[in-house]
């Protein structure tokens, strides 16, 4: 079965972003993307030996070879469409329970809109696909994953399942800028179709 579960992401160091926008390089964020041993909101618990393991095999694998691509919002499919692709991470590393991770934003359409969110202060989440079985945990109501995990990506999407999990841009920029809007989710709708619109050079659609 395809296994999917999101972290909060929220970049609050608009003068990176803006700096990546104007010169259309890559923007570099780290943070916390995944953690083991607590239950999320989608009720699955991640054992840390069965996570470590995943870790490991994409830290050889994707990570070393330079293709750890994720998509802007997530296909419903064990593949990375390439069309759709949106940033690389660059390195992974535990903190006591916690994933943590150093993600290149990529100068893509997909990418230029991530950048653009960030920008407008609108929290998105980063959410993990992989695949395997599962154990139901009745005392705990919740179910747990099993051996057969094999991890596929991270993307970016629009809901979390883990809270309390946050990110900054880094490398580009040191001056952090703290504030945070209000109610950035009332004006996405609007700000995603502009974007599509510039990215594109024309507005095919309205979401």
């Amino acid at each position: 079965m395809l296994l999917i579960e999101s972290t909060t992401f929220s970049p609050t160091n608009n003068e990176a972003v803006q700096e990546s926008l104007d010169k259309g390089t890559s923007l570099f964020v780290e943070g916390v993307i995944q953690r083991a041993n607590a239950k999320n909101q989608n009720g699955r618990i991640y054992p840390k030996e069965i996570l470590r393991r995943a870790i490991t095999q994409y830290e050889e694998g994707p990570i070393k070879e330079n293709r750890a691509l994720g998509e802007l919002d997530h296909a419903q499919d064990n593949i990375v469409h390439l069309n759709n692709v949106s940033h690389n991470i660059k390195k992974l590393w535990w903190e006591g329970d916690d994933v943590c991770a150093r993600i290149e934003i990529l100068n893509t359409p997909s990418g230029r809109i991530l950048k653009e969110l960030f920008k407008a202060g609108i929290n998105v989440g980063i959410s993990s696909r992989g695949t395997g079985s599962v154990r139901e945990i009745f005392r705990e109501n919740a179910v747990e994953v099993q051996n057969d995990f094999e991890l596929l990506c991270w993307d970016f999407v629009s809901n979390p399942s883990t809270q309390g999990a946050f990110m900054e841009p880094v490398g580009l920029n040191e001056s952090v800028d703290s504030e945070i809007q209000t109610n950035p989710y009332l004006r996405t709708h609007g700000l995603i179709s502009d974007i599509l619109c510039n990215v594109k050079g024309y507005c095919e659609c309205d979401f």
